[in-house]
């Protein structure tokens, strides 16, 4: 027996803040993924991370079983404290793969409590675009089929420890939370790639009163010059993305925007990818 499960990471989030005293973001997942292998090799090999195993434990926990006589392989595409979800999408990877292992399924709400009680947490492993409380994992509201993406992605340097953040930084977020009446319009049916890169920019630099990111002015008026429809950023991470509508092409980002925009900016470039449905996706061999 074998399963692969693959949860996708993100480029930072669409949006992140408290509304109405209470913590979220939004997901912006992408097609780089994480990877969780079970197999039944009679190793019981655990070749996992920190957080992988803590996932593996709680997982068999909430399932009321006490013993995983398999052997569990993560390996990801997705560098760790950059603002990529790794860390959310291994936990995710795990709980799914866990689960179907031992003959039985776990949902969204149940992946992002798991998930929540080992660090606040992202929602890519929820299918589309969702908005999380990243303290609790408890699932705000699922917005459906989105416009498709082209993201531009760069990392401004150094690395984020998600819980050490939080503790930090969350009271500060609070204070400066995002004006619910100003992003949410642009998150109402119908959806465009306009309005996304608007609500994503507008969470970005109010954002900048929390932690500021030197680069992103410029960032943006880069993307402007090339026709992106706005920034996004990890908020407790390092990466920024620059939003394109779906027909400017990941070759043509790769080419031309981003070694253009690192270099003024002394940034590096972490390639193109597409704004992805998020959820998981199970392989059985």
């Amino acid at each position: 027996m074998e399963l692969i499960v693959r949860v996708p990471g993100s480029c930072g989030e669409l949006a992140q803040g408290y509304a109405n005293g209470e913590p979220f973001l939004i997901t912006c997942p992408i097609d780089r993924c994480a990877e969780a292998v079970v197999k039944d090799d009679g190793l019981r090999c655990i070749d996992a991370g920190e957080k992988s195993r803590a996932a593996l434990a709680k997982t068999l926990q909430y399932l009321g079983v006490s013993q995983f006589p398999f052997s569990l392989y993560v390996t990801s595409e997705l560098p760790a404290g950059k603002g990529m979800a790794s860390s959310s999408a291994d936990i995710g990877a795990v709980a799914v793969a866990v689960a179907a292992a031992c003959g039985r399924s776990i949902t969204e709400q149940e992946i992002a409590s798991i998930a929540a009680s080992i660090e606040p947490t992202d929602g890519v492993f929820c299918r589309g675009i969702v908005a999380i409380n990243y303290q609790t994992g408890n699932i705000l509201h699922s917005f459906g089929v989105m416009p498709a993406l082209a993201i531009a992605m760069f990392d401004l340097g150094g690395t984020v420890d998600t819980l050490a953040f939080h503790e930090q930084y969350d009271e500060a977020a609070r204070m400066y939370s995002i004006d619910a009446e100003q992003i949410l319009p642009l998150l109402t049916p119908p959806y465009t790639a306009e309005k996304l890169g608007a609500a994503a920019t507008y969470s970005a630099l109010a954002h900048q009163r929390v932690v500021c990111k030197p680069q992103l002015p410029a960032l943006l008026e880069l993307g402007k010059a090339f026709g992106a429809v706005g920034v996004n950023i990890g908020h407790s991470g390092t990466v920024c993305g620059l939003l394109f509508p779906e027909r400017c092409s990941l070759q043509w980002l790769d080419d031309c925007v981003g070694p253009y925009a690192a270099e003024r900016l002394a940034a590096d470039y972490m390639g193109a990818a597409s704004l992805s449905g998020g959820g998981w996706t199970i392989e059985r061999r």
